[in-house]
């Protein structure tokens, strides 16, 4: 019988915390959810997906802030939790560029309080949301982590990279085993009202036209959630360990001397924004009205992972083809919100 595992997920009602955290309890590990609630976007998907996981016996759920740090001090001490899935985080590329503050106070700050209660409660392994968008600038496809990600194009993109770097700091410093995970566009049911797929979907049914920049030219590695999830657990199950041969004449920007690693999480084939669309219209049975648009600010035309090394190590293999998950994600969408031109 495998060991009960105690971990603490942050931003259980979020879309990939959620998942996440479901995928945990039916193992039959023991899940702490953690997360603020705020209106972002709509609460009450938040609290709808709170009511599934609340229906597993060993699901506890704490409404608290990243960055209340004492509330933060007396969870970890309280719970002493083994490991540690940091999935909270303020979300979205264009909103950094309006609510800056918003950014650096729960992703920066926030990220600290949870680093420094896996520091000081004998936290085994934190596992932690990075981000495609810290490739920035770069170009050369497909994105690898040996890359430099110097350049961030937002500052949604530095604050994740902030995380990286902090995460090392404290794997030198206190030994704390920490992987990163840089998530490529996660698609699927219970997804976020601010992403393109629910965005397309809601207009489309309405009749109204979708906004698509860049023309359409965009190229995304769209993941499904379930493969995503998968990911996550298999990374969290094996904790990061020194790399013995790490080079400081030559470092290697996904390892480290210190038990510290940083993964592309991602299906490894990019479909252009026009496909998707076109997948999107076929299911709902409706075509799209296109409002083509310019290039947004921030914006990068194309994401493509190498997950090699995630794969080897940890077995990380995406199966979930794009029809199939835009299927998903349209028959949830339908289920969860009946539309009236669907009734």
């Amino acid at each position: 019988m495998a060991e009960i595992v105690k971990l603490l997920v942050t931003g259980a009602a979020g879309f990939i915390g959620f998942h996440t955290a479901r995928r945990l309890l039916e193992r039959g590990d023991e899940v702490v959810g953690l997360d603020n609630l705020n209106a972002y976007y709509d609460p009450a998907l938040k609290a709808a997906r709170l009511d599934i996981l609340r229906q597993y016996p060993a699901f506890r759920f704490v409404k608290a802030d990243l960055a209340d740090r004492e509330s933060m001090d007396i969870l970890f001490q309280a719970e002493k939790f083994q490991r540690v899935v940091h999935l909270a985080a303020q979300a979205g590329v264009r909103y950094s560029i309006t609510h800056p503050h918003a950014y650096v106070q729960s992703n920066v700050t926030g990220f600290l309080h949870v680093i420094e209660g896996c520091r000081h409660n004998a936290v085994e392994h934190l596992v932690y949301a990075s981000t495609s968008s810290v490739y920035g600038s770069n170009t050369r496809m497909p994105f690898s982590e040996q890359q430099n990600v110097d350049h961030p194009l937002t500052l949604y993109a530095a604050t994740k990279k902030a995380n990286e770097l902090m995460a090392h700091s404290y794997s030198s410093l206190y030994g704390l085993p920490t992987t990163g995970l840089r998530f490529f566009t996660v698609y699927g049911p219970w997804g976020r009202p601010d992403m393109a797929l629910f965005l397309f979907t809601k207009n489309i049914l309405a009749g109204a036209p979708i906004d698509v920049f860049n023309g359409g030219h965009h190229q995304r590695d769209f993941t499904y959630i379930d493969d995503i999830a998968q990911g996550v657990i298999a990374a969290l199950d094996k904790a990061a360990a020194p790399d013995l041969k790490w080079d400081s004449d030559a470092p290697d920007p996904a390892t480290s001397s210190a038990p510290y690693r940083i993964y592309n999480i991602g299906n490894q084939r990019p479909v252009a924004l026009l496909r998707y669309i076109e997948v999107l219209e076929q299911c709902l049975g409706k075509q799209a009205q296109k409002n083509l648009l310019p290039m947004q600010l921030g914006d990068v035309p194309d994401t493509w992972a190498n997950a090699d090394a995630l794969a080897r190590d940890v077995g990380y293999r995406p199966g979930t083809e794009l029809e199939l998950g835009v299927k998903n994600f349209v028959e949830w969408y339908l289920s969860y919100y009946h539309p009236p031109s669907q009734s």
